[in-house]
């Protein structure tokens, strides 16, 4: 999940609307879905404003480790392998993008 953090953070959020979309990992359906809820909340704050005429970036996002459920496996000679489930929490933040004075 971290991976694909690293390539949306500060990308436009059309463009990363279409990484996430095709991309070939796991991870990137839960983290498309929370992109287009960050867009959504970014719209109801803002009065309606639409998103593609706002100029939208992915400001902020970052993972952090969550819950881990620990389970077991069976392994030969009546052992058991501990298995550990991992899951994260992922904070993202969507804002216009900054216009440069020059």
């Amino acid at each position: 999940m971290r991976l694909l953090a690293d390539v949306v953070r500060g990308v436009e959020v059309e463009k990363a609307l279409s990484i996430l979309e095709f991309h070939p990992q796991a991870n990137s359906t839960p983290l498309l879905k929370l992109l287009k809820s960050a867009i959504a909340n970014w719209e109801q704050k803002n009065g309606g404003e639409s998103a593609a005429d706002a100029n939208l970036v992915v400001k902020t996002i970052f993972v952090d480790g969550g819950r881990t459920l620990k389970r077991m496996r069976p392994a030969p000679q009546g052992r058991g392998y501990r298995v550990r489930k991992r899951s994260h929490h992922v904070t993202i933040a969507v804002d216009k993008k900054a216009v440069e004075n020059k």
